[in-house]
């Protein structure tokens, strides 16, 4: 079992650095076109799926690890 364990884990690390690093690039792309603003202004459409997805991954990632630990 613990094999899988960090298979997971590492699957799952390897996607968070991957949404996060998307997610740096996308706000960074909207500064190009003139869309960036000092305004706040709510996440859409693929900045929203982004953010809660790295929400979700990190979420996940932890509980692999408390998992890990303690088995």
């Amino acid at each position: 079992m613990p094999t899988y364990l960090q298979i997971i884990q590492i699957v799952l690390s390897v996607l968070l650095i991957i949404f996060i690093i998307l997610q740096n690039k996308a706000s960074a792309l909207g500064g190009v076109f003139g869309g960036e603003t000092n305004v706040y202004q709510s996440k859409r459409g693929v900045e929203n799926f982004l953010h809660w997805g790295t929400v979700v991954l990190a979420i996940l990632f932890v509980v692999s690890s408390v998992v890990n630990l303690l088995g």
